[in-house]
């Protein structure tokens, strides 16, 4: 989706033009991928702006670089008022915030901890990931050849810009092939994620996802629906999926900031279920979005006003 341009961006540290937020091209980011960022959705509701679980998303953040030995200049607590600003001076109702830190200008090499480390918010307008008709129809979606990486070889559990490079191979080739996304496997041939969302399956009433061990990033959106498919009293199992359990499943759905609850209506050509959002999909994608919408009490506290 092509990038609207918004008025301002925060960017180390203060408000500044959209187009004077930039690096330098020799910036340790631009040649060994040394980010890690998020994405954070908000929501018009009848109280203003709700920003999706924002705080999680920003521990997330702090979690991701202290993985790579990156101390970001910037507090939890600041960088949560960082967004808040960011959202109030572009006036947005709802949409996409862009968090990333990254190391800029300083030194060649591997080595980046002689780099500065910078950290920028950016918000857009971004509709549905996957299609506008996505959350009711489903996409059609393939298990890709390009494996998740191994433990032990990139931290799943970060967030990190050089990560996405295997993302990006997962979704091309989908692409390639007729499908809107891909599904990839871990080291061990079992089911990992989407090239940005996590995977639920659903079998006879019960509801499986993989595990953090199988190489998957541990999405918000993914604990956001785990909960709500506990409080509807569906039980729901973090273990291993072999892959043939994608094409005997009666419900397949992916999660994710960008995707939210999307439906999937088939895995390598073959039919999920009756080829269409199932109940349980159904269920836990109206609970979803009715807290994000401000139509239901927000009784875990998910939502983090703007203005607040």
């Amino acid at each position: 989706m092509p990038i609207a341009k918004m008025d301002y961006i925060w960017f180390n540290g203060e408000l500044v033009e959209w187009d004077k937020a930039t690096i330098h091209v020799l910036s340790h980011v631009v040649h060994y991928g040394t980010s890690f960022f998020e994405g954070v959705r908000c929501y018009e509701t009848p109280k203003g702006t709700a920003i999706f679980r924002l705080t999680p998303h920003m521990r997330r953040l702090v979690d991701s670089a202290r993985i790579y030995r990156t101390e970001i200049p910037y507090s939890l607590e600041q960088l949560v008022a960082a967004v808040k600003a960011t959202v109030r001076a572009n006036k947005l109702r709802a949409g996409y915030i862009r968090p990333v830190v990254y190391r800029g200008y300083g030194e060649i090499g591997v080595n980046p901890l002689g780099n500065p480390v910078e950290v920028a918010i950016a918000t857009i307008e971004w509709g549905k990931y996957l299609g506008a008709d996505a959350m009711e129809n489903g996409v059609d979606v393939c298990v890709s050849s390009w494996n998740r990486f191994a433990p032990n070889t990139l931290p799943a559990m970060a967030k990190a810009g050089g990560n996405y490079m295997n993302s990006q191979l997962i979704k091309m080739e989908a692409l390639a092939n007729g499908y809107s996304e891909g599904i990839a496997l871990d080291s061990n041939g079992h089911v990992s994620e989407g090239s940005g969302e996590n995977l639920f399956i659903i079998r006879d009433g019960v509801v499986y996802t993989p595990p953090a061990s199988s190489s998957i990033l541990s999405g918000i959106t993914r604990d956001t629906v785990i909960t709500l498919l506990g409080a509807m009293g569906v039980e729901v199992r973090q273990q291993v999926v072999p892959r043939e359990m994608l094409y005997v499943a009666d419900e397949l759905f992916f999660t994710g900031t960008a995707a939210e609850v999307s439906p999937i209506r088939s895995v390598d050509r073959i039919t999920v279920g009756k080829g269409r959002r199932g109940p349980i999909t159904a269920e836990v994608q109206a609970a979803f979005f009715a807290i994000v919408h401000g139509e239901r009490a927000d009784a875990y506290g998910w939502l983090e006003y703007a203005d607040a």
